[in-house]
């Protein structure tokens, strides 16, 4: 059946882990519950906030670069030119410019969880046992809480391939301390990209390269997999195989009953959910849109895995999440220490643009977006003034970058925060990405000072040091 590709087996924490909350109950601030799904956008290698969303015009060349900024729809507020398709739909979005941290390393941990410190052996290490659980795997541990019927879409879904796997693994979408039982579920998309380019990295020791690029463009006929079943399963073999192995499962927990069967089980159980059901399928099932509807998101990778997002949504998905990953070698995705220039006008910002605008106007129309909350997510952003390197570029900067939220409880026409001349430090309504954590539980009905228990009964906060910003909330 492959059942046991979906996750490995291991020591898992759920079955003894649970949430409650303490004290008398108390009036929940506005939005609470608001979004019933989330999509998650994490642009991986993090975006220059002055050339996207925070632009500076009247800063010195060096800083301001090489693009202009344009108007928006809210008067007075302007985006980096790069993004016109965006602008046009400011006043749907909340941008927040002023998140700031003192650790300008990729940490997807701790862009994505509470965790409250990053480390390089916790960034290296996605099963270190000091990881907090993903915002998708708490979705998933509470609604399963609720009902243990297994879901025909999995609740904590990501797209296109695990994170990380076209170089090196990286922390984040995982249970943390609700085991491996609440990983993220992943698409797997194996097809070259249309567009060859030229890579360099940068990093005198990586050799140059080629690389086919499926985030700069695929075929119309390019699929996502999710563990397909072996060649001539039927629903019947399926059925039989099913029974066999809860046989043989039986046997074996009378005599051998540790803490991984939990994990076992749970993902067996919700593989057979999801084969059996079709649903998952056709939901990946992007050929099934209109070709006119495809070529608004982009063809292309971040693109078209927008759109299946947008379907995974509406076949029952709870927590959907997109990476524009790295590719091929390092300093790729949205790390632009090198080839800045062009790879923010030729790749990343048009790329970005036409999915992100389409998506948004996609919800809209199907009466989705209202509760639906949309987050557009970096691990930091990048220095405000361009290094001397080929082709322009901005190394790591943590003091002050921007994120983008729309949908399900969030504001509209608001722009948060605000930072100095040159987009170097926050000067007004600093927000920690744990805020923003905290702030995405309560829009999901979760309230982020809830307890929630690791298998030996350790009580966290639900949202770890976050707190909920009525900044973000309409």
């Amino acid at each position: 059946m492959h059942v046991g590709a979906l996750a490995p087996l291991g020591l898992s924490l759920a079955g003894s882990a649970e949430a409650s909350t303490s004290g008398a109950p108390v009036a929940a601030p506005a939005g609470f519950g608001k979004s019933k799904r989330c999509l998650l956008l994490y642009l991986w290698g993090s975006p220059s906030q002055i050339d996207t969303l925070d632009p500076k015009p009247d800063a010195p060349a060096e800083i301001r670069g090489s693009f202009g900024s344009i108007p928006t729809t809210v008067p007075g507020i302007r985006l980096g030119e790069i993004l016109p398709r965006t602008a046009r739909l400011a006043n749907r979005v909340t941008i927040l410019r002023s998140l700031t941290h003192p650790h300008p390393v990729h940490s997807t941990a701790f862009a994505m969880t509470a965790v409250d410190t990053p480390d390089f052996p916790l960034d290296d290490n996605p099963r270190d046992p000091r990881h907090w659980p993903f915002v998708g795997a708490v979705v998933d541990y509470l609604a399963e809480q609720a009902n243990r019927t297994p879901p025909q879409v999995p609740r904590n879904f990501g797209l296109p391939f695990p994170l990380g796997s076209r170089r090196r693994l990286k922390p984040g979408p995982y249970g943390g301390f609700l085991g491996s039982a609440y990983d993220t579920i992943w698409s797997e998309f194996r097809a070259r990209g249309t567009r060859e380019v030229f890579r360099d990295s940068g990093a005198p020791e990586v050799p140059t390269m080629m690389v086919a690029d499926p985030y700069l463009g695929v075929l119309p006929t390019d699929r996502f997999e999710f563990l397909p079943p072996a060649e001539g399963m039927t629903i019947d073999r399926l059925h039989g195989r099913a029974l066999l192995m809860e046989q043989l499962d039986a046997a074996r927990r009378s005599f051998d009953d540790h803490a991984g069967h939990q994990s076992y089980d749970r993902h067996r159980a919700l593989a057979f959910s999801v084969l059996t059901s079709g649903k998952m399928r056709d939901a990946l099932d992007v050929q099934s849109e209109p070709s006119r509807l495809r070529e608004q998101y982009g063809m292309t990778l971040f693109g078209q895995s927008c759109l299946a997002a947008r379907r995974l949504l509406e076949a029952g998905g709870k927590f959907i999440t997109v990476c524009w990953d790295e590719y091929g070698l390092v300093n790729t995705g949205w790390d632009t220490h090198v080839y800045m220039n062009s790879r923010l006008g030729d790749e990343l910002g048009p790329g970005f643009d036409r999915a992100f605008s389409s998506l948004l106007t996609d919800l809209d129309a199907r009466g989705m977006l209202d509760e639906t909350a949309v987050v557009v997510l970096s691990e930091h952003g990048r220095t405000p003034r361009i290094q001397p390197v080929a082709g322009g570029g901005r190394d790591h900067w943590s003091r002050a970058y921007s994120a983008l939220f729309t949908g399900g409880g969030f504001a509209s026409g608001r722009v948060v925060g605000r930072t100095d001349r040159i987009a170097a430090e926050v000067v007004e309504t600093p927000f920690s990405p744990k805020d923003v954590v905290a702030t995405l539980f309560h829009l999901l009905g979760i309230d982020p000072r809830a307890e929630i228990h690791d298998r030996f009964g350790r009580p966290f906060s639900i949202g770890g040091t976050g707190q909920l910003r009525s900044e973000l909330l309409a």
